[in-house]
């Protein structure tokens, strides 16, 4: 089947460096076989089985979100009435979610990732990681992933989130190098580690990654959210695909991350949720690192699914221009989970998103709109917006 996207008013595309996006104007697209074929006049179109006229949308690449927790149960939406009264974030909030999940059946677990999977599609997002990390025991960190592994490929192992209630720390490692692993490795693509303040240190977090790493998985980090105890430099040393957070820099972390492959993924929504102070990229854009914007969702501290949001907070808040941030949110999530997604390019898998919109400005410019109006995978609508 090819089909043929026309009265494309804008079109998006991204370049290799941060806030490198080519617009265009006035143009078609050709889907076959869920590749882009062509991209240019209509008038030069090649033939197609289908024509949909997208009514003078702007096309922008399908947002990649490199960061979610998405499967579990419960909800602290107290928790973050309590925050927005001035108490204070830590990690042990994740204790709450942990008991709900263990809790939840399957089809519990697997009805609210339907949910959340329809939500980030309604925002532009066309694929997505998540991870394990609301067990922390065996069999439900596997159940976590097993379900993961239905929905996406990017499944990422997160035993080490943090150390569950009333368990001692050395014996809770133990189980996480060894059992954990040993059964979570046939399912997930990636390990991860909280290498933060309230969950574990820099070395106990080069323990974990290691023994994943000999397992077969790729490395990625959560770090410097809370404090900065040295996290970058190991994911730079273990060529982690991302350390997400960072919200926390000196300037030795900003040198090492721009002279690395790892691409520092930050989460607005979850500074906006915890009251945090946001971190600025100015400087790390300025010296040459990747960076990336992901959404976070999760129950605790990002319960969001918009990326539309998360654009619209990181050039308000956080030192990202228009440009950077559509671009951080596409190929940097991209280049976060090592794929070559985020692009509108021919030969490209066909992952867009259409904007009911004047320009793709608008993503930041009318923060809170509901913009997207069409959302294709591998040239496959997953959502369209139906009007009242």
């Amino acid at each position: 089947m090819k089909t043929l996207f026309t009265n494309i008013k804008e079109l998006v595309d991204t370049g290799p460096t941060v806030g490198d996006l080519h617009i265009s104007n006035n143009q078609a697209v050709l889907v076959d076989d869920g590749l882009i074929a062509f991209i240019g006049d209509e008038e030069s179109a090649p033939d197609a089985d289908v024509t949909i006229d997208t009514e003078g949308a702007v096309m922008i690449p399908g947002f990649v979100d490199s960061h979610a927790h998405l499967v579990f149960a419960g909800s602290r939406h107290e928790e973050f009435s309590h925050r927005m009264a001035g108490h204070s974030y830590s990690a042990g909030g994740i204790k709450t979610t942990v008991a709900a999940t263990r809790g939840a059946t399957d089809q519990d677990l697997r009805e609210n990732l339907k949910k959340l999977i329809a939500e980030l599609h309604a925002s532009g997002i066309t694929h997505f990681e998540t991870k394990s990390g609301y067990g922390l025991e065996v069999e439900t960190e596997i159940r976590s992933l097993m379900l993961a592994s239905e929905v996406t490929e990017d499944v990422t192992f997160l035993g080490a989130h943090v150390v569950p209630q009333g368990v001692n720390r050395e014996e809770y490692l133990e189980l996480v190098l060894g059992e954990m692993l040993e059964k979570a490795a046939p399912l997930a693509k990636w390990i991860d580690v909280f290498c933060d303040a309230g969950a574990f240190s820099v070395e106990e977090s080069r323990m974990v990654l290691e023994a994943g790493i000999k397992k077969g998985l790729l490395p990625r980090m959560h770090s410097n959210q809370l404090e900065n105890l040295g996290g970058i430099a190991l994911a730079v040393e273990l060529d982690c695909a991302s350390v997400d957070h960072c919200t926390h820099l000196n300037p030795e972390d900003i040198e090492l991350l721009a002279k690395s492959n790892t691409v520092a993924t930050f989460v607005p929504g979850a500074e906006f949720s915890t009251r945090s102070k946001y971190p600025n990229v100015r400087s790390l854009i300025d010296a040459g690192a990747k960076v990336a914007i992901a959404t976070d969702c999760n129950p605790g501290s990002s319960y969001t699914t918009s990326m539309p949001f998360c654009i619209a907070v990181a050039v308000r808040e956080m030192g990202f221009s228009v440009d950077e941030a559509i671009w951080a949110a596409t190929k940097g999530g991209a280049l976060a989970l090592r794929n070559d997604l985020g692009t509108l390019k021919v030969g490209a898998r066909a992952d867009f998103a259409l904007l009911d919109a004047k320009s793709y400005i608008d993503l930041a410019y009318r923060p809170g709109v509901a913009l997207v109006s069409a959302t294709y995978v591998a040239g496959k609508k997953v959502f369209e917006r139906t009007s009242n």
